[in-house]
């Protein structure tokens, strides 16, 4: 040390890693904010099949784990199952947006998301140490379903075997997460009461899953940075809306989104303090949304005002009769098939 460096108002140094420090700083209150929390995150989307985009995902879970936060994640496989489908030779077809899925078509639908999505993802997060553990919803009966029976016309139609979720078990999760895994569900469930199994949307049983463990916070990564104010007017993304705000707005919104904002209403409703849809395609997307001031997606909170976390200054919220509310150009009513596909190929 020279003399000069250890003389009074001589000025420190500039470190090019203080940047750095002021996110950390940022970080604090949502990390004290979150740390013991259930975080349920419903995988889906470009995320599922852009191999920087399944490694930045990866890569937030296992930081969430070691911030002390405890996640879960649930995935369909959408994509997936229609190109096995079509390696079978076996058609996909869609009715009331739902994927019709045939006895021979659910063993594809099983092995996809069991044998492929599943094993994938896991790998993925076990790179970071021996975290993730792969269970489906028939394993210890965490989800239970009944046939689904969807309106045409007002007429119920058969699409085979697709579920309606009845009932969650918990306990394989709650285990998982007290040993410090990281469980990852996919989107199949027992059969109530005739032995089968069934395809259930993967937003849904997130959303049950979330509501059953008492969790903090809901995630639904998918293809559009949100809930648009008024597209294609503005695109200008509603950063913070109420339950009962959300639901006012459902008969809006194009038909892809639905079962994900059905799905955080339902979470939102039944004890999860925020529901949240982000950009999947953005990397690193969970972590911004939750440790960040301003986040990048859509939060839905209850409509108690006094439990949900308010955004940084930046927040929008959709006050009652806002404009029409709908996602983003890639999802509309037109492609509502295929743009369900990510939810496990059911929605």
């Amino acid at each position: 040390m020279s003399a000069a460096d250890s003389r009074p108002g001589v000025p420190p140094r500039k470190h090019n890693a203080l940047p750095k420090a002021r996110v950390l700083v940022e970080a604090l209150p949502w990390l004290t904010r979150h740390h013991g929390k259930t975080v349920v995150i419903k995988f889906g989307g470009n995320a599922m099949v852009d191999d920087e985009l399944k490694a930045a995902f990866a890569q937030d879970v296992v930081f969430l784990r070691h911030a002390g936060l405890k996640p879960v994640v649930v995935h369909g496989g959408g994509p997936q199952i229609s190109a096995q489908l079509d390696r079978h030779g076996l058609v996909s077809e869609f009715k009331a947006g739902l994927r019709v899925t045939t006895p021979e078509a659910m063993d594809v639908v099983r092995m996809v998301l069991a044998g492929q999505v599943q094993r994938e993802l896991v790998g993925l997060l076990n790179q970071h140490g021996p975290l993730a553990v792969g269970l489906t919803g028939e394993d210890a009966h965490t989800i239970t379903a009944v046939k689904h029976y969807p309106r045409i016309d007002g007429e119920p139609v058969d699409i085979g075997r697709v579920g309606e979720i009845t009932a969650i078990d918990t306990g394989a999760i709650e285990a998982l997460l007290e040993d410090g895994r990281i469980p990852v569900v996919s989107s199949i469930a027992r059969a109530e009461d005739d032995g089968h199994i069934y395809n259930v949307n993967a937003d849904t049983a997130a959303a049950a899953l979330a509501a059953a463990l008492g969790a903090e916070t809901l995630m639904v990564l998918t293809d559009v940075e949100g809930l648009y104010e008024d597209w294609p007017n503005s695109d200008e993304v509603i950063s913070r809306l109420t339950a009962t705000e959300l639901e006012k707005l459902l008969p809006e919104l194009s038909s892809g989104m639905v079962p994900k904002m059905e799905g955080c209403l339902h979470a939102v409703r039944n004890g999860v303090h925020t529901a949240r849809v982000i950009d999947g395609r953005v990397q690193h997307s969970i972590l911004l949304e939750i440790f960040t001031d301003e986040g990048i997606g859509t939060m839905v909170v209850p409509d108690d005002p006094g439990t949900p976390p308010a955004r940084g200054a930046g927040a929008v919220s959709a006050a009652p009769g806002a404009p029409e509310v709908t996602a983003a150009p890639e999802v509309t009513s037109d492609a509502a098939a295929p743009a369900a596909a990510d939810a496990g190929g059911v929605a």
